[in-house]
């Protein structure tokens, strides 16, 4: 009876984690799937740090616990990347940074990407190194800026060099004028 008691507590444990889980990562859109294996103490709070600057997160998940919680959030399948030691970085809002995060802490730490669901499509490693390249958010939105005040300032010099014209020709005018009264 102690053995069935025992597993009855185990289960439950093992339901309140990834219930607990499940309600962390239900409002996050994008995962990132890394092995952390080798990482000091120092690199990973400095990995947190830089996460948390990018509006990211790095979390340690039992892979068996990830996967039942992404399951419950009806997410694809991603047990390949739930393998071996495994934390997840997520993001609230653009993956591209967290990516970069990432990819310059793997250059100075063993950090290895195992693979991404952003937005929900399953991406592999390679793929997720290519988002890292796309601009991030803010960089999209100073471009865009930047594209929407093109026509202004160009209608802005057009104006100017209108009004440039039309006080050369005044003068031009003025100028004869003196030329012809004062013969």
């Amino acid at each position: 009876m102690e053995v069935e008691g025992y597993q009855t507590r185990v289960t439950e444990a093992k339901k309140a984690a990834v219930q607990d889980i499940r309600e962390r990562l239900k409002d996050v859109q994008d995962f990132v799937f890394t092995d952390y294996r080798g990482l000091t103490v120092q690199q990973m709070t400095d990995l947190r740090t830089a996460l948390r600057e990018r509006n990211g997160d790095l979390k340690v998940i039992k892979n068996r616990t990830a996967q039942l919680a992404l399951e419950d959030l009806e997410k694809p399948d991603v047990s390949s990347f739930l393998v071996g030691p495994t934390a997840l970085a997520l993001s609230q809002e653009d993956p591209a940074a967290i990516i970069k995060a990432l990819l310059d802490a793997s250059k100075e730490a063993p950090l290895e990407i195992k693979g991404g669901l952003i937005d929900g499509t399953v991406f592999d490693a390679t793929q997720v190194e290519a988002l890292s390249k796309l601009p991030t958010r803010e960089e999209l939105l100073g471009q865009l800026a930047g594209v929407m005040q093109a026509p202004v300032r160009n209608l802005l010099y057009a104006m100017n060099g209108v009004m440039q014209n039309l006080v050369r020709a005044l003068r031009a005018v003025a100028e004869q004028k003196e030329g012809q009264g004062g013969s």
